[in-house]
Protein backbone atom coordinates (compact mmCIF):
# COMPACT_ATOMS: atom_id res chain seq x y z
CA UNK A 1 0.00 0.00 0.00
CA UNK A 2 2.67 2.56 0.90
CA UNK A 3 4.37 1.90 -2.47
CA UNK A 4 0.57 2.82 -4.27
CA UNK A 5 0.82 5.91 -1.74
CA UNK A 6 4.12 7.04 -2.98
CA UNK A 7 2.85 6.14 -7.01
CA UNK A 8 -0.30 8.28 -6.22
CA UNK A 9 1.84 11.33 -4.68
CA UNK A 10 3.98 11.05 -7.73
CA UNK A 11 1.56 11.00 -10.10
CA UNK A 12 -0.33 13.93 -8.43
CA UNK A 13 3.20 16.14 -8.29
CA UNK A 14 3.83 15.68 -11.95
CA UNK A 15 0.33 16.75 -13.53
CA UNK A 16 0.13 19.81 -10.72
CA UNK A 17 3.43 20.86 -12.16
CA UNK A 18 2.47 20.50 -16.23
CA UNK A 19 -0.40 22.67 -15.20
CA UNK A 20 1.76 24.93 -13.44
CA UNK A 21 0.08 25.02 -10.63
CA UNK A 22 2.04 25.99 -6.92
CA UNK A 23 1.36 23.37 -4.13
CA UNK A 24 -0.79 26.20 -2.87
CA UNK A 25 -3.25 27.41 -6.02
CA UNK A 26 -3.99 23.50 -6.36
CA UNK A 27 -4.64 23.18 -2.89
CA UNK A 28 -7.09 25.69 -3.10
CA UNK A 29 -8.47 24.59 -6.23
CA UNK A 30 -9.03 21.31 -4.48
CA UNK A 31 -10.40 22.84 -1.48
CA UNK A 32 -8.07 20.90 1.14
CA UNK A 33 -4.65 22.37 2.98
CA UNK A 34 -1.76 23.18 0.92
CA UNK A 35 0.27 21.44 4.03
CA UNK A 36 -1.80 18.35 3.28
CA UNK A 37 -1.24 18.21 -0.46
CA UNK A 38 2.40 18.72 0.16
CA UNK A 39 2.37 15.06 2.24
CA UNK A 40 0.45 13.44 -0.42
CA UNK A 41 2.88 14.38 -2.74
CA UNK A 42 5.25 12.62 -0.56
CA UNK A 43 3.18 9.86 -0.24
CA UNK A 44 3.02 10.21 3.86
CA UNK A 45 -0.80 10.24 3.65
CA UNK A 46 -3.55 7.38 2.30
CA UNK A 47 -5.88 9.23 0.76
CA UNK A 48 -9.65 9.05 1.41
CA UNK A 49 -11.87 8.56 -1.98
CA UNK A 50 -13.63 12.28 -1.65
CA UNK A 51 -10.09 13.87 -1.53
CA UNK A 52 -8.84 11.84 -3.70
CA UNK A 53 -11.83 12.74 -6.08
CA UNK A 54 -11.23 16.38 -5.25
CA UNK A 55 -7.50 16.35 -6.43
CA UNK A 56 -8.35 14.56 -9.21
CA UNK A 57 -11.21 17.41 -10.20
CA UNK A 58 -8.56 20.39 -9.77
CA UNK A 59 -6.10 18.39 -12.12
CA UNK A 60 -9.12 18.59 -14.63
CA UNK A 61 -8.94 14.44 -14.85
CA UNK A 62 -11.33 11.64 -13.93
CA UNK A 63 -10.30 10.00 -10.52
CA UNK A 64 -10.01 6.18 -12.89
CA UNK A 65 -7.62 8.06 -14.54
CA UNK A 66 -5.51 9.67 -11.52
CA UNK A 67 -5.48 5.63 -9.98
CA UNK A 68 -4.64 4.75 -13.45
CA UNK A 69 -1.35 6.74 -14.17
CA UNK A 70 -0.08 5.88 -10.20
CA UNK A 71 -0.81 2.12 -10.68
CA UNK A 72 1.46 2.38 -13.93
CA UNK A 73 4.15 4.45 -11.98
Amino acid sequence: MAAFQQAFGVTVRQRRHRLGLSQEDFAERADVHRTYVSKIEAGKVDVGLAVAYCLAKALGTRLSKLIEEAERG
